[in-house]
């Protein structure tokens, strides 16, 4: 009795404990210590905005002691964060290593291609070497917002660092959604009116002359398949055309995938 008791007991208290979530994760988390409270506090507000729009979550870790490569760093922060392929992007300032790197997941990893990641290091980059590490936190969310705004680059791909397979996007902007919309709304109503005016009678009852329209004809035909030839040839592998500017170069770890990018400072 008092053992079922006693179990019993134990199921109530896990039930009842509370459990970490991937929430429970700070949007600011200065263990390097770079950050005022009031700065942290401002840049958690700048973070909040950019995470409604995104549906996920964009984070700042700062540290002295890590002892793992940045991007393993970077990829497991956010995915202890958020979850597998779940849309977010952390910004790592590595004091120890001397090193900045963004990490991103989701939608994030569309938002933000190479060349934006490179463009978001420049100006980090430039705060980090004149220790304004504020401003550089600053520079990471305002920028990252600023490409959310604009939306996923025409053409957009995704490249797979071990594989090269390449995954296109097409992402319609509102303009092409209307202008679709129109153009089947205009078809629409020119198919109706044409049958309409087709098939009309005009008087009387109809009667379709099927004895002048109408035709048969039976033909007999047979094939035998006497042989096969296949031929077959390598097709080598080349870039696609406008591979230069709107793709995301993606990595996997822990089973997720990642996007982002790295520099020393």
């Amino acid at each position: 009795m008092m053992k079922k008791f006693f179990l019993f007991f134990l199921l109530l208290v896990s039930v009842g404990w509370p459990v970490a979530t991937h929430a429970d994760t700070a949007t600011v988390n200065d263990e390097a210590g770079l950050f005022t409270t009031d700065q942290i506090q401002s840049l958690e507000q700048q973070a909040e905005k950019l995470n409604e729009k995104i549906k996920g979550r964009v984070l700042i870790v700062t540290t002295t002691s890590n002892s793992e490569e940045p991007r393993d760093f970077a990829d497991n922060y956010l995915r202890d964060a958020v979850g597998n392929d779940q849309n977010g992007s952390v910004l790592l300032l590595d004091m120890g290593q001397r090193e900045i790197y963004i990490s991103t997941s989701g939608n994030m990893i569309d938002y933000l291609t190479d060349s934006r990641i490179d463009s978001i290091l420049d100006d980090v980059y430039d705060q980090m070497t004149n220790a304004a590490y504020y401003n550089a936190a600053k520079a990471y969310l305002s920028k990252s917002a600023t490409y959310v705004e604009d939306g996923v680059p025409g053409g957009h791909y995704r490249v797979d660092e071990e594989t090269g397979k390449i995954t296109r996007y097409k992402v319609l902007t509102t303009v092409e959604i209307i202008i679709a919309v129109v153009l089947a709304l205009i078809l629409s109503l020119v198919f109706y009116f044409v049958t309409v005016s087709r098939y009309q009678l005009k008087s009387g009852i109809y009667k379709y002359p099927f004895r002048e329209k109408s035709s048969i004809k039976l033909t007999e035909k047979t094939d035998r398949l006497t042989n096969s030839f296949v031929t077959t040839r390598r097709i080598p592998k080349s870039p696609p055309p406008g591979s230069g500017g709107g793709g995301s170069t993606t990595h996997s770890s822990g089973g997720g995938t990642f996007g982002g990018g790295g520099r020393s400072f």
